[in-house]
């Protein structure tokens, strides 16, 4: 990796003050940028720079800022987290630019994601389609098996996990053509159909997430495939196979 060093760099963002307002690109100049600060550092460089200037900040989401949580979504030069794979907004370094280079920076695009403020999307969408059926319900009276006295395969234990990795962020949906949110939904309903736990509920759920999805206004899949290249989890198109199955199998009974 080489030393890090400072750079100027343009940025252009989108700015708009709620779901109502209209939005435009706002364009500004940030100079001595490390290349060892991560983007959204970079971002509160930039903000602690308009608020000396008696300007208003920028809005973003933002939490962890481990890769965890999910929280810190931003579409970075046409790309869901920016031009890198397999991580999320926080984990983009301004080593991936050069001196000189202009950024846009805009926020998830979808009709179920509404902006809030700039480049802060409301994700909420995601939060009903899991209350419709993204759990187990379990008796807590006292009773209750532990979970290791149930056998299972470590193929459908390891392709569960794979499919729990999912954080929600919303890259599949920001970057799918049609808006489609079937990745984030079969990753949640592949987590559970794939253990004996979640086989009880298995007809429900699935049947009630992939309403709530429709519902929230997502679009429909057509297997480009651009959902699992953008996905920080690297999330598979199995689990929207899956899902379609799972849904199929439902609707018969």
């Amino acid at each position: 990796m080489s030393a890090a060093k400072n750079i100027n760099i343009t940025l252009k963002i989108w700015r708009q003050k709620n779901a109502n307002a209209k939005g435009s690109m706002e364009t500004y100049k940030l100079d001595n940028v490390s290349t060892a600060s991560s983007f959204l550092e970079m971002l509160d460089q930039l903000n602690e720079q308009l608020i000396n200037e008696k300007k208003e900040p920028v809005a973003f989401d933002h939490d962890c800022r481990e890769g965890i949580c999910g929280m810190c979504s931003l579409y970075i030069n046409g790309r869901a987290h920016g031009p890198d794979s397999g991580i999320t907004t926080c984990q983009l370094h301004m080593r991936m630019f050069k001196d000189g280079d202009t950024i846009y920076i805009e926020p998830w695009r979808s009709k179920a994601f509404p902006v809030v403020k700039d480049l802060v999307v409301d994700r909420s969408a995601f939060d009903r389609i899991q209350q419709a059926g993204g759990f187990v319900s379990v008796n807590t009276s006292g009773n209750t098996i532990d979970a290791n006295s149930i056998p299972i395969p470590k193929d459908d234990a390891d392709k569960a996990f794979m499919a729990a990795a999912c954080i929600g962020c919303g890259a599949c949906v920001a970057t799918c053509k049609n808006g489609s949110a079937m990745l984030f939904v079969g990753a949640k309903v592949s987590q559970y159909a794939l253990l004996p736990q979640g086989k009880v509920e298995a007809t429900q759920r699935v049947l009630n997430m992939v309403r709530q999805m429709d519902e929230e206004g997502f679009g429909n899949c057509t297997n480009t495939g651009a959902c699992e290249i953008e996905c920080p989890k690297g999330i598979s198109l199995e689990n929207i196979a899956r899902m379609n199955r799972e849904y199929l199998k439902a609707s018969l009974k």
